[in-house]
């Protein structure tokens, strides 16, 4: 018997749900797996999860915008002012004027910026190959190009609708 709003009463589904550990969001359990594996070199050296993506990316170009920075890193603005506070104070990044808009900020990675990413890469390619050794090299290649072209396949999908 349905509800006068017409919803079906509570523990009642109109449609069966595939198992729980099939939705995809419950799948991205496997990020906190791979970060449990990066999670200590990162804690030994003072650094959070985020700090470190957000120098990861700044490692990509000479500096970028806050605006790009956020695009590129997934994290919020205000969750990126907050860590772009804490990796200047440890000098880690430094931040000068747009040359165009004085109002504008670039940020760049410093030069101890440079040396964290040095020391920590060694860390970090090893874990990567102890992972790959773990699934296979051919399943670590369709994991990249699975999870790579999902956001794009999600997208052109919803532009359709």
């Amino acid at each position: 018997m349905k509800r006068p709003d017409g919803t079906p009463p509570a523990g009642k589904s109109t449609a069966p749900l595939r198992d729980f550990s099939q939705s995809l969001p419950m799948l991205l359990r496997s990020h906190q797996a791979v970060m449990a594996e990066f999670r200590p070199i990162l804690r030994e050296r003072g650094i959070t999860e985020t700090q470190w993506r957000v120098l990861r990316a700044l490692t990509t170009a000479e500096s970028l915008r806050a605006s790009q920075l956020a695009a590129l890193t997934l994290i919020s603005g205000p969750s990126l002012t907050r860590i772009l506070k804490a990796l200047e104070q440890r000098r880690l990044i430094s931040r000068g004027a747009e040359a165009d808009d004085q109002r504008a900020a670039r940020i760049a990675i410093s030069a101890a910026g440079r040396r964290l990413i040095a020391t920590v890469a060694p860390h970090s390619e090893a874990r990567y190959r102890a992972i790959g050794e773990r699934i296979g090299a051919d399943r670590m290649d369709q994991l990249y190009a699975l999870l790579g072209e999902l956001p794009e396949r999600l997208r052109r999908v919803k532009g359709v609708r």
